[in-house]
């Protein structure tokens, strides 16, 4: 039973959101689009601003309805965790279009809320205000990120938690590492990736 969840995790994290909406938004596959990124920053640029917002709620959705089941299950807490990995890497390695997906950012931030619910709603005051201000998507989710675990804590979350908090978005790291490195041996050359958000922007 523990097993079929953490599986069952995977499946959902594995539900393409980007890619079906450029299929049916545009007929094309989103990893040919932009950045080639199947993440909700790519479909704001690629598909509209309304819908990236729409694909970063569902994917974020997809990580926190994973963790409830689990939950729900009465799992012990390393299984609910490996869920929530589970998770974040069916959305990055997703079984359903040939194990190329995403990086995982919207998935991890919606299992790390439900995982850990203070500390996240304590850093989404400067995350918001850095994406308004700066409308600098990287650095926003340096700002969630880097202080996570200083805030978790602070606010005495379990230390099992804690190491949660920096070792999920390690894995988005090593995605994101993963992915520029194939992008350097595709096309020969690679830069550092700054997303910033254009508020009039809403093809």
């Amino acid at each position: 039973m523990p097993w079929l969840i953490v599986l069952l995790g995977y499946f959902i994290g594995s539900i393409p959101t980007a890619f079906i909406a450029g299929r049916l938004l545009k007929g094309k596959d989103i990893r040919q689009m932009g950045d080639g990124n199947m993440g909700a920053r790519n479909a704001f640029f690629q598909l509209g601003a309304k819908t990236g917002i729409g694909i970063f709620f569902i994917d974020a959705s997809k990580g926190a309805l994973a963790i409830l089941i689990a939950q729900a299950a009465s799992l012990p807490q390393v299984t609910i965790m490996l869920t929530g990995v589970a998770t974040v890497i069916g959305h990055n390695w997703p079984v359903f279009i040939g194990f190329r997906g995403g990086r995982g950012e919207a998935t991890t931030i919606g299992v790390l809320l439900t995982l850990i619910t203070q500390p996240m709603l304590i850093l989404a005051g400067p995350v918001l205000a850095t994406l308004a201000i700066k409308k600098n998507v990287t650095i926003a989710s340096t700002i969630l990120f880097i202080p996570l675990p200083l805030a978790c804590w602070l606010l005495g979350v379990p230390g099992v938690l804690v190491g949660y908090s920096i070792a999920l978005p390690c894995l988005v790291g090593f995605t994101h590492f993963l992915r520029t490195r194939q992008a350097v041996k595709t096309t020969g050359t690679g830069s550092a990736e700054v997303t910033y958000i254009d508020s009039r922007q809403d093809r």
